[in-house]
């Protein structure tokens, strides 16, 4: 455990993979542009409310001011942050990122050769996962899913399975079940598919995904954006493969498809009292990552011509909640049913 760790992002995913590689004794400093928070952890520590647990850890945590004067470098940093952040930190911590050290990015979304053309490639490590959140309190997080229901995915954008991929995996084990892939693109790609299917449309109603789930038409449309979303993926070359810690058998079951399987097992482990992170980017008055999932979708279907009207539909929604045009709230379900053509 003699490496120096950092785990730039203390929202809600970075506090609680920060929380637990405390608690098992890693070296971990902590950095946030958000100001209470760091204070917060500084003066009490981070307060994790998990399912079946309260952990309450203190741990070094910096503002990003004081990195200049901090003297550190780190063998392996966690970004942890929205994907609109993703840039300008990669190019903020790559100073104080070892030669031989790893960028390791927990984020939703495609990011991984944006990062990689600013740190490097063989320094860049691709993580998909399955941990859900939400802060609004500095220094206190709700964290949805159990140490158990907790998956990760690590693996090089190259597909080599390095020692350096096994010890990251190793490392994040101690969040939840950590399996080490030599198609990273596939399984971060497969975990996109159930984002857009779920932090897509959920996102624009302002409610509890269990609570959106059940409302008409909100399963058609849920699995038009998972298969548009698939066959994008497929028109890139992308080949799926298994997340959240799904067997093969399980995760390609001949009685469903792919997309509602993806759907089913992140709805099951994410839990009951769970928002998805657009809605919390609303609340607090902040643009939303949509663009960095749905919007991959969208993009990526226009310039293969792949249609994604679906994803096109909530990816117009969401820009007119970020630009004050509409609320969040669920009458956004029939304007995304007429944008569809489904009716109301």
């Amino acid at each position: 455990m003699s490496n120096k760790v950092a785990v730039l992002g203390a929202g809600a995913i970075g506090s609680m993979i920060s929380a637990d590689l405390t608690k098992a004794g890693f070296d971990i400093t902590v950095i946030d542009q958000w100001p209470a928070q760091v204070e917060a952890i500084k003066a009490r520590g981070l307060r994790i409310d998990l399912p079946d647990e309260v952990l309450q850890v203190s741990l070094r945590a910096l503002h990003l001011c004081e990195m200049a004067s901090s003297h550190l470098m780190f063998d392996i940093v966690f970004l942890a942050v929205k994907g609109i952040d993703h840039r300008w930190l990669a190019e903020f911590i790559k100073p104080y990122l070892k030669d031989d050290g790893v960028l390791v990015n927990t984020q939703n979304g495609m990011n991984d050769d944006s990062i990689a053309s600013i740190v490097g490639r063989k320094r860049t490590i691709g993580c998909s996962m399955e941990l859900s959140g939400e802060i609004f309190t500095p220094g206190l997080v709700q964290r949805n899913t159990s140490r158990n229901g907790t998956w990760f995915g690590v693996g090089a954008l190259d597909g080599e399975i390095t020692p350096r991929v096994r010890e990251i995996a190793a490392i994040l084990g101690h969040v939840g079940r950590c399996d080490v892939t030599a198609n990273i693109y596939g399984a971060k790609w497969s975990k996109l598919i159930g984002n857009t299917m779920t932090m897509g449309p959920f996102g624009l109603l302002g409610v509890k995904n269990f609570d959106a789930m059940p409302l008409p038409g909100m399963q058609e449309i849920s699995v038009q954006l998972g298969k548009e979303s698939r066959l994008v993926g497929a028109a890139i070359g992308y080949q799926i493969e298994p997340v959240f810690g799904l067997r093969a058998d399980e995760f390609w079951d001949p009685q469903q498809e792919v997309e509602v399987t993806i759907m089913k097992s992140l709805m099951e482990k994410v839990g009951g009292r769970a928002r998805t992170a657009p809605i919390h980017d609303h609340l607090k008055g902040r643009k939303s990552e949509m663009e960095y999932i749905p919007g991959v979708v969208s993009r990526e279907g226009k310039r293969l011509g792949v249609p994604t009207p679906f994803n096109d539909a909530v990816v117009e929604i969401d820009r007119r909640i970020n630009a004050g045009e509409l609320e969040m709230g669920v009458a956004n379900l029939d304007l995304l049913k007429s944008m569809v053509g489904l009716g109301s």
